[in-house]
C-alpha cells in the first residue's frame, strides 16, 4: 500500500518557507510522502502570511479554488501566521477548511488530519513558548541552500507589523542545536545556509550572542557561505560586526530594514532607531566590510507622513544607495497600533509616493548594478530560472541573482561567471575563464 501524500503552497516570507520544510519534516515522520499537485494529495495545506490584508484575501481565494481540486476523503488545512491571527474565525468564514494551525502547533497535524477524516474541524493556535521543534528533520526544498531556524518570535512591537501577535514572544534555540543542524546539513551536501529569524542579530541562548552563533556556524566544515536574515539596525554591536567582518563564511550582504528615511515616521512606528542612527549603522558595516550590498525595506504613506518626511525617505534612499529594497504602500492590519493612529495619508497620496520610492530605488539600484557588469565572480547555482529551457539561476555572495546558461547537473555547484549584463534587478552571465579575476570569492 502506497503511503498517503501531501501537498503544500507557500505563502510569504523566508520564515513561512522554512515552515513549510518544517511541516513537510512532521507529516514524512507520520508517513506520508510528497504529491506534485493538490489532486493527488490525502492532505492539502496552505502556509500563510498575514502582514498584509491583501495577502490574506488572496488566500481566501486560493483554498475556495483547493476546495475543487481535493479528491474524495482529501483534506484542506490553512497553516500559518494568517491561521494564528484569525483561528477560529477562519473556519466559519471559510466551512470548506477542516483545520487551522498556528506556527507552535505544527507537530499536532497528524491528529488534526486525522480528526477531520473522523468530520472534527478543529483549530491549533496556542502558543508554546518552549517549541522549537529540534527533533523534526525538514524535508528540504533544494540541496544548493538550506534555511536554519535559529530564533522564533518578535520581542519588539512595531506599530505596523503584526508579527508579534502571529508569532508570539522572541526565543532563541541553543547555540548547540543549530550547529548540530548545520554540521547535519554540511554531511549531507549543503555548503550555504541562512539563519533565521524575526529580528536575527537580536539571538541570544542564554549563554551567546549573535556573534557567537556566526564564528560557530562559520567555523562547521562543509559551509561555506552563511547568511542571515533579517536583522534589526540596533542590534549590530561592534561584537557581531566584527564576526561578520572576521569569519570568511559570512557572506557580504545585509538585509537592513529600513522602513522610513523620517525620524519622526520611525518614532510613531516605534522603530528603536533614529535616520542618523540608522545611517550609522550602514556607516559601520560599510567600514568594516567595504564591498557589503545592502537591501531594504521601506513603507510610504504611513500615518501622519508629511510630504517633508517622504522626501527624507527618497534622500535616505539616494544617500545609501541600495542594491535593492522592497517596497510597501502603508497597509493597515487588523489588530495593530498603527490602524489607531491619526492623519492617514489619503490613498491617492500613498500611491503617487510609492510610485515615487519605486522609481529612485531602481535609479539608485540601477546604477549599482551598472557599475559591476563586467566583473567576475563565484556564484552558487541554486536552481533552474523561470521559463525552463537551459537557463539557471544563481547568486553571488553579495545576494545578486545571475542567470546563465548551463546544464541542471550544475545546480548545487559553485561556479566563476562574468556579469554581462542586468536588467536592474538581476544579472546575465556567461562561465567566466579561470584567468579572470573573481570579486568576492569565497
Amino acid at each position: 500500500m502506497s503511503a498517503p501524500r501531501y501537498y503544500i503552497e507557500t505563502y510569504g516570507c523566508q520564515m513561512n518557507a522554512a515552515d513549510s520544510e518544517l511541516i513537510a519534516g512532521v507529516l514524512r515522520r507520520a508517513g506520508y510522502a510528497p504529491a506534485d499537485a493538490p489532486e493527488a494529495a490525502a492532505v492539502i495545506l496552505v502556509n500563510t502570511c498575514a502582514v498584509r490584508e491583501h495577502a490574506e484575501e488572496r488566500v481566501f481565494g486560493r483554498v475556495g479554488q483547493l476546495k475543487r481540486a481535493k479528491a474524495p476523503g482529501a483534506v484542506l488545512g490553512v497553516v500559518g501566521c494568517m491561521a494564528q491571527r484569525l483561528g477560529e474565525r477562519l473556519l466559519k468564514r471559510a466551512p470548506h477548511v477542516d483545520f487551522v494551525v498556528g506556527p507552535d502547533g505544527y507537530r499536532q497535524l497528524p491528529q488534526l488530519v486525522r480528526r477531520a477524516r473522523e468530520g472534527e474541524r478543529g483549530a491549533e493556535t496556542a502558543f508554546v513558548a518552549a517549541e522549537h521543534y529540534e527533533d523534526i528533520v525538514p524535508v528540504r526544498r533544494t540541496a544548493a541552500g538550506a534555511w536554519i531556524t535559529v530564533q522564533r518570535g518578535c520581542n519588539y512591537r512595531c506599530t505596523f507589523c503584526i508579527v508579534p501577535y502571529t508569532r508570539g514572544s522572541e526565543r532563541s534555540r541553543t547555540l548547540a542545536d543549530v550547529v548540530r543542524e548545520a554540521q547535519l546539513l554540511a554531511e549531507q551536501g549543503v555548503t550555504e545556509v541562512t539563519l533565521l529569524g524575526q529580528t536575527v542579530n537580536s539571538y541570544h541562548d542564554g549563554d551567546h550572542d549573535f556573534a557567537d552563533l556566526l564564528r560557530a556556524v562559520g567555523a562547521v566544515d562543509g559551509i561555506r557561505r552563511l547568511r542571515f536574515t533579517s536583522p534589526y539596525p540596533t542590534d549590530f554591536s561592534d561584537r557581531v560586526i566584527a564576526a561578520m567582518a572576521e569569519v570568511a563564511t559570512v557572506c557580504e550582504h545585509v538585509h537592513l530594514p529600513a522602513q522610513s528615511g523620517s525620524s519622526s515616521v520611525l518614532r510613531r512606528m516605534v522603530r528603536r532607531y533614529t535616520r542618523e542612527g540608522y545611517l550609522d549603522v550602514v556607516r559601520r558595516l560599510r567600514a568594516a566590510i567595504p564591498e557589503v550590498a545592502l537591501s531594504t525595506d521601506l513603507i510610504a504613506g504611513f500615518p501622519g507622513e508629511t510630504d517633508a518626511d517622504f522626501e527624507q525617505t527618497l534622500s535616505l534612499v539616494r544617500e545609501v544607495e541600495f542594491d535593492s529594497a522592497f517596497t510597501f504602500r502603508f497597509s493597515p492590519r487588523e489588530g495593530t497600533p498603527a490602524t489607531r493612529l491619526p492623519d492617514a495619508v489619503p490613498d491617492d497620496a500613498a500611491a503617487g509616493r510609492l510610485e515615487r520610492l519605486i522609481a529612485v530605488v531602481r535609479e539608485t539600484a540601477r546604477a549599482r548594478n551598472a557599475a559591476v557588469v563586467g566583473n567576475s565572480y563565484e556564484v552558487l547555482v541554486e536552481e533552474p530560472a523561470r521559463g525552463g529551457g537551459l537557463q539557471l539561476l544563481a547568486r553571488t555572495r553579495h545576494n545578486r541573482v545571475a542567470i546563465l546558461d548551463g546544464p541542471a547537473s550544475w545546480i548545487g555547484t559553485y561556479r566563476t561567471v562574468r556579469l554581462t549584463g542586468t536588467t536592474g534587478a538581476t544579472f546575465s552571465a556567461v562561465p567566466a575563464t579561470p584567468t579572470l579575476t573573481v570579486v568576492g570569492a569565497a
